[in-house]
C-alpha cells in the first residue's frame, strides 16, 4: 500500500456523529476502502493507496456536510455513500438530502435517502398516478403518506383517502371481535401508525371525524368516484385485477393517486393473478402513469433487512433461471406424436 495522506480539520460537534458509537463508521470506510484514518486533536487523517485515500477524504467530507445539515449520521447513509463512491456519484447524498418534504410531528424531517427514493418522490409531483413497486423497507408507503399529508396541509387537495385490500393470511375476519371496523382495523394499522407520527394523533382525529381522512379498506372505493382526493392504494400485490380496475376508474378530477406494492409478498390465494402485475402490463404505455422499482439498494431500514432482501432476491432469481432453463429443455426434447405415444403405452402394459 503506497504511503499518501490527506488530513481534514473538522468540528468537535460533528466527530462525534461522523465516528459512530465505538468508531464503527470510520472503520466501515476503512474495511471497504483499505485504508487507515486516525484522529489526532481534531484533525482526521487519511492514509493508504492515493485512489483509495481520495475516495475516503471526499466520502467523509460528504458526511460531515450532512452532519452540518443537522442530520444524525446513520450506518445506511455510510453504507449507502460507500456504494455511491464505488460509483463515483459521492455527490448524489447531499443532492437527495436537500430534499425535504415534510416534518414529523416531532419535528423531524422526512427527506428520500436514496436515489430511488429521489425518483419516486419526482415522479409523484410530476405525474397522476404512480405506482411504487419494491421490498419491504424501501420507504414506499411512509413517503407516499408525507406527500399526501404536505399536498392537504398546502390545500392542493381536499381530503386524503388511504386503503388497502384486506386479505386474510390464514385468519377469518369474521371470526375476530367487535364492529367491521375493529375487524378491518388490524389490516389498516401500519397507515395509522405513519399517520400518527406525521401529522399527531390529535391532528389526526379531528380531520378523520370530518372526513377529511379516510382509512377504509379497498371494498369501500367501490361505486365511488373520487374528486380532490390524494389517495393511497397499501399492498396492492394482494388485489385482484378486477379489484385493481375498479379502484383506478374511482378517480375523478383534481386527485393524485399513488399505488404501492412488493410483488414478492403476495397473500393471494394459489393460482389467483395480481391486480399489480396485470396493471403493469396493460399501463405501462400511458404517459401520465410512472411505475419506479425500489430494490434492496433502496432499503433504508436496518442494514440487515438490506441483506435479507438482497439474498431473496438472488434467491429467486436463481430459482427463476433453474425454471427457464428446465422450460427450455423441455420444449427442445422431439415430441412423439399421439400414435407413437398409444403404441409405446401398449408396449408397456403388455410387458
Amino acid at each position: 500500500m503506497a504511503d499518501f495522506q490527506i488530513g481534514m480539520q473538522i468540528e468537535a460537534e460533528h466527530m462525534q456523529n461522523l465516528f459512530g458509537s465505538h468508531d464503527a463508521y470510520i472503520k466501515q470506510i476503512e474495511d471497504d476502502l483499505q485504508v487507515i484514518i486516525t484522529d489526532r486533536n481534531g484533525e482526521v487523517r487519511i492514509s493508504g493507496d492515493e485512489t483509495a485515500v481520495n475516495k475516503a477524504a471526499k466520502l467523509i467530507r460528504e458526511l460531515v456536510e450532512l452532519s452540518r445539515r443537522g442530520n444524525r449520521i446513520q450506518e445506511q447513509n455510510v453504507s449507502y455513500a460507500l456504494e455511491l463512491s464505488r460509483e463515483g456519484d459521492e455527490e448524489a447524498l447531499l443532492e437527495i438530502d436537500s430534499e425535504c418534504i415534510c416534518h414529523t410531528i416531532a419535528g423531524k424531517p422526512i427527506k428520500p435517502k436514496t436515489v430511488g427514493q429521489k425518483r419516486y418522490i419526482d415522479a409523484i409531483r410530476d405525474k397522476m398516478i404512480v405506482f411504487g413497486l419494491g421490498p419491504a423497507g424501501t420507504g414506499k408507503t411512509y413517503l407516499a403518506m408525507a406527500m399526501a399529508i404536505t399536498a392537504f396541509k398546502n390545500h392542493e387537495v381536499e381530503r386524503i383517502i388511504l386503503t388497502r385490500p384486506a386479505i386474510e393470511a390464514g385468519e377469518k375476519l369474521g371470526f375476530l371481535p367487535g364492529d367491521l371496523q375493529s375487524k378491518v382495523d388490524p389490516y389498516l394499522r401500519p397507515l395509522y401508525d405513519a399517520l400518527y407520527q406525521i401529522m399527531g394523533a390529535e391532528s389526526f382525529q379531528k380531520n378523520m371525524e370530518k372526513g377529511l381522512i379516510e382509512v377504509a379498506p379497498l371494498a369501500y372505493m367501490r361505486g365511488r368516484t373520487l374528486d380532490n382526493a390524494y389517495i393511497i392504494l397499501d399492498e396492492a400485490q394482494n388485489t385482484t385485477p378486477a379489484q385493481m380496475k375498479m379502484f383506478l376508474t374511482r378517480i375523478g378530477f383534481g386527485s393524485k393517486v399513488v399505488v404501492t406494492g412488493d410483488a414478492s409478498q403476495k397473500d393471494l390465494a394459489a393460482g389467483t393473478q395480481s391486480g399489480l402485475d396485470v396493471a403493469e402490463k396493460v399501463l405501462g404505455k400511458i404517459s401520465d402513469i410512472a411505475f419506479i422499482r425500489l430494490t434492496s439498494r433502496d432499503v433504508v431500514r436496518h442494514p440487515l433487512v438490506q441483506k435479507i432482501v438482497k439474498a431473496y432476491e438472488d434467491y429467486e432469481s436463481r430459482l427463476n433461471n433453474r425454471q427457464v432453463k428446465h422450460a427450455r429443455k423441455e420444449e427442445s426434447r422431439p415430441r412423439r406424436n399421439s400414435a407413437q405415444q398409444s403404441i409405446q403405452r401398449n408396449i408397456k402394459q403388455r410387458k
